[in-house]
């Protein structure tokens, strides 16, 4: 049996090297910031070589493809969005953007 883990998202992608970690992250529970929103918090690490992560971020790249084709995000600039109804119903800010790359 295999485990599964939900992430709210990548707090940081770090290169050393050959090797490359992501850092995986979700909204805590009891942890707030000054707006009363919930603070990100470091969950888990994937490490993986620089050619793996390099094809990771191609599939990535097609699943988005996919979506934005079934219109379940939609493009802008740089950045997919949320269609404008689901932004509010998912607690999803309105770009799905890592702040290590703005």
């Amino acid at each position: 049996m295999s485990s599964e883990l939900y992430s709210d998202g990548i707090g940081e992608i770090t290169v050393t090297g050959t090797i490359v970690r992501i850092d995986l992250m979700s909204l805590s529970a009891t942890e707030r910031d000054a707006s009363n929103n919930p603070k990100p918090v470091f969950r888990q690490r994937i490490i993986m070589p620089v050619d793996a992560f390099a094809n990771a971020v191609d599939l990535m790249q097609k699943a988005l493809g996919g979506l934005v084709e079934a219109g379940a995000v939609r493009r802008i600039g740089d950045t997919a969005t949320l269609p404008a109804g689901d932004q509010k119903q998912s607690g999803q800010s309105a770009t799905n953007a890592s702040p290590n790359f703005n």
